[in-house]
C-alpha cells in the first residue's frame, strides 16, 4: 500500500513510500536541499529519532540544531561517544559527571585525572569512533531490567532513581559496541552523525565543545567564562549543604516527608547571598544598580528583596524599569521579519533614560514616563520624582549589561548584576537538567496563571524569546559584578503540579506538542511537592506560582 510523507520545511513537499518507512530513509532523499544536517525528525508533531518507522500518511519536520530538542540529541549522542572514548582507552571504572553548559561547551568532570596527552588521546579515539560511523541500538528494558544495568554498571544515582519513581514502566538504554548507557532523550543512529567537537582542558575538568545553533555548522569560538563557573561552583555548594545532588536525593526527601528544612535552607542561602550582595554595593560606593537576566529569572522578586537589603544598610532607593522607555508609537523599531522588536535596545529611548538617570543623580526633579501600552505610548506627569544624594536607583531589564543603556554614568558609580537559575541538580551523572528548561518551566507555569495565556503560547514564543538572549542578553553577562543564582532547588518538584495539567492538554494535533511531550517526560522523574504552605512568602518562585507578598 502507497502512503505519503509531507515534508513541511520544504514546502510541503510529498514523497511517497509503500508499506512502511524509516525517517533517516525520507531524510536521505532530501537532505541536500535543506540548510544545516538534521538530528531529529518531528513526525505528526511528536519528536522521533531518525530510526523511528512510520507506516501511514504523515506530515514531516526535519530539524537541526536550530532546535531545542535536536540540539539535546545532538549534545547526548556526543557525550555517549566521549563516554565509549574514555572508557576504551582508561577503562570503565572511570566515573564520567556532565555538570554544565560552560564556556561554550559542557563541563565535565571524572575520577580520572585527565593530561594533556590523555586529552589528545581521547580527541583521536572520539574522532575514529565518529569516522567508523558505529550504530547507536536503542532498547526498552522494564524498570527491574534498568535497575539491573544500573546495579552492573555501578550507576548508584540512576538506581536510586529508578527506586524513587513509581510512574515509570519503561527505560530505553542506548549502546555503542560494549559501552551501554541510560539515556531521557533521543540519540542519532549512528556516531557518524556528530561531525563536530573539539575538548580541553578546564579548571578540575574538561570542556567538550559542540555546535551552537546559532551556527550549526561550526565550533563556536572559545570563551572563558570565569564568573559563570563560580556561580555553577556556588550553586553545587548549595546542593552539597542541603544533600541533594541528583533527582534522586529531592525525592527521598519528598517520600520521606524532610522538605521544610530544605525550602528554609534554600531561602535562607538565598537571603545571605542577596545581604552580601547589598553589602558589595555599600562598598563600591555605586549609586545605580542594573539587574539583568533571561527570561523567567526573578528579576523581580529579587530587585525587590536587595532593596529591602540595601535599606537595612541605611540606603533609601528608587526602583525602576526599563520597559517604561520604549520608544513612541511612530519610533517603533522592527526585526528581520517585519516584526515589532521591543527587545532589541534600539527599541528603548536611551536619550532619554540616561538623561532621567543623570538627573535624578544630579538632585533634579525628573519627570519619570510610564509606558502604556493600550495607547501604545509613554503617560508623563504621574511619577514626578526626585531622590536624596546617597539613594541608590535600582533598574531592572534585559539590557542591563550593555554599556548603550548607561554611557553617562561612571563605572564607578555602576553596579552590573546577572540573574539566572542556575540548576544544581542532574538526573544522574551523564544526564544533567538545563537551566534553560527551568525558565521555560517557569515561564510556562506564570504565563498561565496571571497573564491568562496557555502553555501552547508560551512554547511557541520560546524559541524567539531564546533567540532574543542570545543576542540582548548572553553577549554581556560577563560584564557583570556579580552572578546571582535564583534556582530554589526544590522549585521542579513544586511547578510540576502546575505545569503538568497545562502540558497534557495539548493534542496531538498542535505544533506544541513534541515540546510538551519532551517536557513531560523530564517531569516524571520528578515526585511533586504539593503543599505551597511551605514556601515563604517573599521566595523568588512565588513569582511564579503566586502567594507573593513582592510581586503583586
Amino acid at each position: 500500500m502507497k502512503y505519503k510523507a509531507t515534508i513541511t520545511n520544504l514546502n510541503n513537499r510529498v514523497l511517497e513510500f509503500e508499506d512502511e518507512v524509516k525517517m533517516e530513509d525520507l531524510l536521505k532523499q532530501v537532505e541536500s536541499e535543506l540548510k544545516y544536517p538534521v538530528y531529529l525528525a518531528k513526525l505528526d508533531n511528536a519528536y522521533r529519532a531518525l530510526t523511528h518507522i512510520t507506516e501511514h500518511d504523515c506530515t514531516v519536520e526535519f530539524l537541526d540544531l536550530r532546535n531545542q530538542e535536536a540540539w539535546l540529541v545532538y549534545q547526548n549522542s556526543l557525550i555517549l561517544i566521549f563516554i565509549k572514548a574514555v572508557h576504551d582507552l582508561f577503562g570503565k571504572k572511570v566515573l564520567i559527571t556532565v555538570n554544565n553548559s560552560l564556556n561554550k561547551g559542557l563541563y565535565i568532570t571524572s575520577t580520572h585525572k585527565f593530561t594533556e596527552e590523555d586529552i589528545k588521546a581521547v580527541l583521536k579515539r572520539m574522532e575514529e569512533i565518529r569516522d567508523l560511523d558505529l550504530p547507536i541500538k536503542k532498547e526498552h528494558l522494564t524498570k527491574e531490567g534498568a535497575r539491573n544495568l544500573t546495579k552492573k554498571q555501578k550507576l548508584v544515582e540512576a538506581e536510586k532513581l529508578l527506586d524513587s519513581i513509581t510512574n515509570i514502566d519503561d527505560i530505553e538504554i542506548y549502546s555503542l559496541e560494549d559501552e551501554v548507557q541510560i539515556f531521557y532523550n533521543l540519540l542519532v543512529p549512528s556516531t557518524g552523525y556528530i561531525r563536530l567537537f573539539d575538548l580541553r582542558t578546564y579548571k578540575n575538568g574538561l570542556i567538550l565543545l559542540y555546535p551552537h545553533p546559532s551556527d550549526p555548522d561550526s565550533l563556536p569560538e572559545y570563551e572563558q567564562q570565569e564568573m559563570l563557573y563560580s556561580a555553577f561552583s556556588e550553586a553545587t555548594r548549595w546542593g552539597q549543604l542541603m544533600n541533594v545532588s541528583f533527582v534522586c536525593d529531592l525525592n527521598e526527601r519528598i517520600l520521606n516527608d524532610n522538605v521544610s528544612d530544605m525550602i528554609l535552607m534554600q531561602e535562607a542561602l538565598h537571603e545571605k547571598r542577596i545581604s552580601n550582595i547589598a553589602d558589595m554595593i555599600r562598598d563600591k560606593g555605586s549609586r545605580v544598580v542594573l539587574i539583568c537576566g533571561p527570561s523567567s529569572s526573578g528579576k523581580t522578586t529579587f530587585a525587590k528583596r536587595l532593596c529591602i537589603q540595601l535599606h537595612v544598610n541605611g540606603f533609601k532607593t528608587l526602583y525602576m524599569g526599563t520597559d517604561d522607555y520604549y520608544k513612541e508609537f511612530d519610533e517603533r523599531v522592527y526585526d528581520a521579519n517585519g516584526e515589532v522588536d521591543l527587545e532589541s535596545i534600539r527599541a528603548i529611548d536611551t536619550g532619554l533614560f540616561m538623561n532621567n538617570i543623570r538627573d535624578l543623580l544630579d538632585g533634579k526633579e525628573v519627570d519619570l514616563p510610564r509606558y502604556d501600552f493600550s495607547i501604545p505610548g509613554k503617560v508623563f506627569g504621574e511619577r514626578i520624582t526626585k531622590i536624596d544624594k546617597n539613594a541608590i536607583i535600582v533598574i531592572e531589564g534585559i539590557h542591563g549589561m550593555n554599556d548603550e543603556l548607561t554611557s553617562n554614568i561612571d563605572n564607578k558609580e555602576k553596579f552590573k548584576i546577572y540573574i539566572s537559575p542556575f540548576t544544581p541538580i542532574s538526573i544522574d551523572h551523564h544526564n544533567r537538567i538545563s537551566t534553560t528548561d527551568a525558565r521555560m518551566l517557569r515561564r510556562l507555569v506564570r504565563d498561565y496563571k496571571f497573564r491568562n495565556s496557555p502553555a501552547q503560547r508560551t512554547i511557541s514564543m520560546w524559541p524567539k524569546v531564546r533567540s532574543s538572549e542570545d543576542e540582548n542578553i548572553f553577549p554581556y553577562n560577563s560584564k557583570a559584578d556579580v552572578f546571582f543564582n535564583s534556582n530554589c532547588i526544590y522549585e521542579f518538584a513544586v511547578l510540576k503540579k502546575y505545569a503538568e495539567p497545562l502540558l497534557k492538554r495539548i493534542k496531538r494535533n498542535e505544533p506544541e506538542y513534541g515540546e510538551a511531550q519532551r517536557m513531560l517526560s523530564f517531569l516524571k522523574y520528578f515526585d511533586p511537592i504539593y503543599d505551597d504552605a511551605i514556601i515563604p512568602n517573599n521566595s523568588i518562585l512565588r513569582e511564579f506560582i503566586g502567594g507573593s507578598v513582592i510581586v503583586k
